[in-house]
């Protein structure tokens, strides 16, 4: 992958709904320092966030079968994610495939680019 095509990608991180305000703030970051003297430190920041918060399937069907996950989303909403969870698990999926995660995983596979 390219370096603009990383930023592509780090751009859907930050439009998907699914992203959460520390992971919002450490793209805008990165994507205001591109090109300036703060970009290399700004990229191990983004990295070091989706390395935290890019979820495996796993921890993914466990929050939504918790009691916290129905809690949160709601008992209906909670079991149809993880209905969708366990479907991207039955097809070989190791990781969410979440509007934020799907290209956050693809920024952690391809993280030579930006922090070379």
């Amino acid at each position: 992958m390219t370096r603009n095509e990383i930023i592509e990608k780090v751009k859907a991180v930050a439009a998907a709904p699914s992203c959460y305000v520390g992971l919002r703030e450490a793209v805008e970051e990165y994507l205001s320092s591109v090109g300036t003297e703060k970009e290399k430190e700004a990229a191990k920041t983004l990295v070091a966030e989706l390395e935290a918060d890019v979820s495996t399937i796993d921890s993914v069907i466990a929050f939504f079968e918790s009691d916290k996950g129905k809690e949160y989303f709601g008992a209906e909403t909670a079991a149809n994610m993880a209905k969708h969870a366990h479907e991207v698990k039955d097809a070989g999926g190791k990781y969410c495939d979440c509007p934020a995660c799907a290209p956050g995983k693809i920024i952690l596979d391809n993280r030579d680019v930006i922090l070379q």
